[in-house]
């Protein structure tokens, strides 16, 4: 059966943009695939470790010499290579903090980007479609004041495709901080259209890419 690799970064539960839209998605592609599996890591829940020097230097050494320090961090990421590679589509919600990505879906992107399997001439999950959900507070579309800052999508279009060689299609609900920023009550409006128009691609999207995994 297919298999959703599911990934949450926001650190806010309750209210989140980004949490709301992926569950869109992924409630269209459950209904199309009820016997499916999801694989769903919620960063904010269940952090991952930072790659350090034990899980950078395992990847360029045999296991028959890995220390236990380097066999610990090196299985952690074999772990979430594997689910990166068993999966069908990937579903990601990243939030704009600081202009880019959450510090926790960097550090899952540090553990399943390695140079020979899931990195260079050959990516092991090349070709899966992922969908990124990218909320931000304000606009940071072409032509906003602010789109020399967005370093959200087009960190990850390169990184997800340059690296991992996925097929990347972004959702971008935008003001979102519009309805709790009293300065920016004059975009509540525009909020609510963006987000509308989010929750009906990520429906869309589900159900499209579930057929097509179907086909």
């Amino acid at each position: 059966m297919p298999t959703l690799l599911h990934i949450d970064s926001s650190a806010v539960t309750d209210g989140s943009v980004s949490r709301e839209v992926t569950a869109a998605f992924r409630a269209a592609w459950q209904a199309e695939h009820p016997g499916g599996t999801v694989i769903h890591r919620d960063l904010a829940a269940e952090p991952l470790r930072h790659l350090d020097v034990h899980g950078i230097t395992a990847g360029f050494a045999p296991a028959a010499v890995h220390s236990a320090e380097q066999a610990a961090a090196f299985a952690l990421r074999d772990e979430l290579m594997a689910e990166l590679e068993r999966a069908d589509a990937v579903l990601i919600g990243s939030p704009m903090y600081n202009f880019t990505i959450p510090s926790t879906l960097k550090a899952w992107l540090d553990q399943v980007i390695m140079m020979g399997r899931t990195a260079g001439e050959t990516p092991s999950a090349k070709g899966t479609p992922v969908t990124v959900v990218a909320t931000r507070g304000g606009s940071y579309a072409p032509g906003a004041p602010r789109e020399p800052f967005e370093f959200v999508t087009t960190y990850l279009e390169k990184v997800l495709t340059g690296m991992l060689g996925l097929e990347v299609d972004f959702i971008v609900p935008e003001f979102t901080l519009a309805p709790a920023v009293p300065a920016m009550a004059d975009f509540i409006p525009n909020a609510a259209e963006s987000k509308a128009q989010a929750l009906e691609q990520a429906a869309r999207r589900g159900k499209e890419l579930a057929a097509r995994v179907a086909a």
